[in-house]
This record gives structure tokens, sequence and C-alpha cells, in this order.
């Protein structure tokens, strides 16, 4: 039988390249929890404009034992119009989670994505200047403070992508305290993440898939991309994990950055008592 459209009560707002798919694998597995079968509805960030029926469409199938009804979409962290449309559209309650990722780590990560999509400069320092959304996604401060503008500090959950990387199952137990679900046993292939960055394997045709995946958004298919896109067959068909020759940032680079961002992390350190600097190698 159907259910009456829900809005969610969950979200996880990003930062991108942080674990943020592991995380949609993990809890759509969950039977407290609903989640849109396609990571990253953009809805709060891109398509605003379909409108909130829209948007309630996607989490019509959530039942009544599924406590929780949310989205996994890094998109809405950076994006400036999204704390307060979240706000005006879910309310005060919604509970709000961000994974942090060493700003280094996590745009060097981005850089390497787009590398295999065709889209990166030569040099990771290049593509800082044509894509400084990069370097802008680890405005980690100055993007929360959007949101604490809208919500309390107890409706964000603070996650490090550090713990999700050393220790899955307590990463997830942390995360299902916080959402009062009953806990979930990871099975072996969550319980060690495979989070690699990898290369294309034809790159034309990789960068033909994405861009037909933002075609396919743009024109109401987000379902049918979170299909494709989760698909082991098509992951493998594309790419390939670069293990011992994935390229590493470069002393200079990571100077860089922390350079730029540094006080962005020790803003973070003042609002929420992390020590974020120590765990990443900052000082």
């Amino acid at each position: 039988m159907a259910h009456d459209p829900r809005l969610p009560n969950f979200l996880h707002i990003g930062p991108g390249k942080s674990g943020s798919t592991w995380l949609h694998e993990v809890l759509i597995r969950h039977p407290e929890v609903f989640l849109t079968r396609a990571k990253d509805l953009y809805y709060f960030s891109r398509y605003y404009e379909r409108g909130t029926a829209w948007y309630a469409s996607h989490f019509r199938d959530a039942t009544e034992s599924q406590s929780v009804v949310g989205e996994v979409c890094p998109d809405y962290l950076v994006s400036p119009l999204a704390p307060e449309r979240i706000a005006s559209t879910l309310g005060p309650q919604v509970l709000l989670m961000v994974t942090l990722r060493d700003p280094v780590e996590r745009a060097f990560s981005s850089h390497l994505y787009l590398a295999k999509h065709g889209i990166a400069a030569t040099t990771f320092r290049d593509t800082l200047k044509t894509h400084p959304e990069i370097l802008e996604e680890g405005r980690y401060g100055t993007l929360l403070q959007r949101y604490l503008q809208h919500y309390d500090k107890s409706r964000l959950h603070v996650a490090t992508f550090d713990d999700l990387e050393a220790e899955p199952q307590r990463f997830l137990n942390d995360v299902t305290t916080w959402l009062g679900i009953a806990p979930m046993d990871l099975d072996e292939e969550l319980r060690q993440p495979k989070l690699p960055a990898s290369s294309a394997r034809f790159q034309r045709l990789a960068s033909m898939a994405q861009h037909t995946a933002d075609w396919v958004r743009q024109h109401d298919g987000a379902n049918l991309v979170g299909a494709v896109k989760r698909s082991p067959l098509v992951q493998r068909a594309l790419y390939r994990p670069l293990g011992a020759h994935r390229p590493h940032v470069s002393d200079d680079d990571a100077a860089f950055v922390r350079s730029e961002l540094s006080g962005e992390v020790e803003m973070v350190e003042r609002l929420f008592g992390l020590e974020l600097q120590q765990l990443w190698g900052w000082q």
C-alpha cells in the first residue's frame, strides 16, 4: 500500500569526497531508514524550482516502520542557498550530518575525480585555479556557520573521514545512536570500505557518461542515475583503481591549501570542540 509522501528528517549535507557514497550504501540497507535510491537529488542546491511536491515524491515509498527518512547530497554544504531553503522546507528539527576530511586530501581527491573525467588541469595547483570550488568546499567554518544561522548545534552531527577509514563499525554506531535507531552490523564488504581513487579506463567514455548523467538528472531521472552509478558492473567497466600508482599531493601544494584554509579549520574547532589540526597533522 502506498503511503503519503514524507519529507526528510535527516540530511547528510557534505562535503564531497568524504565517504558519502559509503554512508548511503550502508544506511539504505537499514530497516529503519528510508533513503532515496539515488544519492544526490540536488533539490536544495540545483532544482529547488521544481517544488516541494516534486521533492516529496522521492520519499513516497517510505513506510511507517522507517523512522528516519533522508537524503545524502554533499552539494548542500557548499551551496549558499541550501541552508535557508532546508530550514524553510524541512523545519528546525531536521538532523544534519557532515563528514569532514582533511581539506588537503579532500581537494586533491576532487582533482583526481576531475582528472578521470578529463576535466582537471594538468597540475593540482592549476586545477585549483580553473575549479576554485574545490578549495571553497573546504571552507568548513564558513559553510557550517551558514547552517548555524538556522539550526542549533545539537542538530548537527560532525563526523570525520578519518574515523570512517579507521573504524567503520564504530563510525556507523555513532551515526545510528545519533539518529535514534537500532545498531547495525556491517557485512564484510562494508566493514572494509573501498574508498580508492580511480582513473578512467576509457576517458572519453567516462566523460560522456558524466555528461549523460548530468543531462538525465536535469530531466528528472535521478533514480535512473542512482541505479546505474550503484552498479558494480558499470563501475568496473568505466574505472580502474589507481592502487600503488595513485598520485600524491606535493608538500608545497599541501602547504598552500593549509595556508588558505587553516582559519576555517580553527573556526570549526572552536565551534564544535574538535582537534582537527592535530588529527590531520597540521600542527
